[in-house]
């Protein structure tokens, strides 16, 4: 079966929505019989997803770094749970491990996530779906620097259009399979140089 990640918030300061969003993603994701592979965090969204996903009989891969584990936030529920050294670790696992990528609304951490799997989608290094579900706007000024990237010259249309924005939870759903069809279809081609150059910091 094929696995989705979710990245999204572990912060305990923010409106009860974004869990209730987040349990709504786990539920569907059970649904339709696919794995969860999450952040391994037992609060906030992140402990929301995972708990929905086994509510609905799906398996569950929570990926944390140690030092999380020690401040006992670590998802204990989960059907495996994989304690990483460090952070960038902990990002490489969660990639290897899954198919499609579902990013919710959330911090630094999770556009960081977002951005570092899109860098690599754009380099051509996976075909992956990459999908923004961001039913509130709070996205969208992300959204914005992106298309202001791309008149500017620094973001290939190509490029931009690789992050999938939507605004339920069932266009989610469907970007993410509509992906992995277009991505069987394609195929994943070598990089051209200009392509190299863009992604470089």
């Amino acid at each position: 079966m094929p696995s989705v990640c979710v990245f999204c918030a572990s912060s305990e300061g923010i409106s009860e929505r974004y869990a209730v969003l987040a349990g709504e993603v786990g539920f569907a994701i059970a649904r339709r019989g696919w794995t969860l592979v999450s952040g391994g965090g037992s609060v906030s969204c992140m402990g929301a997803v995972a708990r929905a996903a086994r509510a609905g009989g799906a398996h569950t891969v929570g990926v944390i770094p140690r030092a999380l584990v020690e401040l006992e936030v670590a998802d204990h529920g989960a059907d495996e749970l994989v304690v990483t050294d460090d952070m960038r670790e902990r990002k490489g696992e969660m990639d290897r491990r899954s198919d499609a990528f579902i990013t919710l609304p959330g911090g630094i951490g999770t556009l960081e996530e977002l951005l570092e799997i899109w860098v690599a989608r754009s380099l051509r290094l996976h075909d992956k779906p990459i999908v923004v579900l961001d039913p509130w706007g709070d996205l969208q000024p992300l959204a914005e620097l992106v298309a202001g990237l791309v008149s500017a010259g620094f973001v290939r249309d190509s490029a931009a259009s690789q992050l999938v924005w939507t605004t339920s939870v069932d266009d989610a759903i469907a970007a993410v399979e509509r992906g992995w069809a277009e991505a069987g279809s394609v195929g994943v081609a070598e990089p051209t140089a200009a392509e190299f150059l863009e992604a470089e910091p």
